[in-house]
């Protein structure tokens, strides 16, 4: 009999045992308010991740350009706007272009060649020369550029994506084989930044004031 009791005491005992256990993780396993996650002191815990500030694109890394020779160096921060919307931009090598388009222009003017002014001025400016040739019977004119004397940017600017450069020229025309007279004219040329097109049209055409 004393075996038998045993075992029953045994089985008692488990089963009590198991009761506790029970009641401890239902107790235990409930939250009763706010309660902090366990931290391990030794081990930091996970950075908070703050998204990155945006950062403004870095600037060009390109060289100033240089301001052509007879050219106010006043204009170097114009002529720097300019060639940082269009990187293709030299003054220098402008200014050349502007002197030979000074002459192709004036000479197909006097000869009447209207067509030969395509692809150097808008087509406002070529309206402009078609309708003198126009008034002047289309009769070709004995002229011709002696030299240029001087060619130099007077004025730069941006204006949305087009870029605007205005020269002035100073040349000596003979007119109708007559010796060379002295000749100022102003110029303005454009060009829209972003396009692959390299040439720059004439869009406007003046005499220097008070000359």
């Amino acid at each position: 009999m004393s075996d038998g009791s045993s075992w029953i005491e045994i089985v008692l005992l488990a089963m009590l045992a198991a009761f506790i256990g029970l009641r401890l993780v239902s107790v235990l396993g409930k939250r009763t308010g706010p309660e902090r996650p366990v931290v391990d002191s030794f081990r930091p815990g996970v950075p908070e991740i703050i998204p990155a500030a945006n950062r403004a694109p870095d600037a060009r890394n390109r060289d100033l350009v240089a301001v052509p020779a007879g050219t106010d160096a006043d204009l170097a921060p114009s002529l720097q706007a300019v060639a940082d919307a269009d990187p293709s931009f030299n003054p220098d090598q402008f200014v050349d272009g502007a002197r030979a388009a000074y002459g192709m222009i004036l000479a197909a003017f006097w000869s009447g060649n209207v067509s030969a002014m395509d692809g150097l001025v808008s087509d406002e400016v070529q309206e402009n020369f078609a309708t003198a040739i126009e008034d002047r019977e289309g009769a070709r004119l004995d002229n011709r550029v002696i030299a240029i004397d001087s060619a130099a940017i007077t004025g730069a600017e941006m204006i949305g994506q087009m870029a605007e450069v205005t020269v002035r020229f100073v040349a000596r025309i003979s007119s109708n084989g007559t010796e060379a007279a002295p000749a100022t004219d102003v110029w303005t040329f454009s060009r829209h930044a972003g396009s692959r097109e390299p040439a720059w049209l004439l869009i406007a055409t003046d005499d220097e004031p008070g000359a």
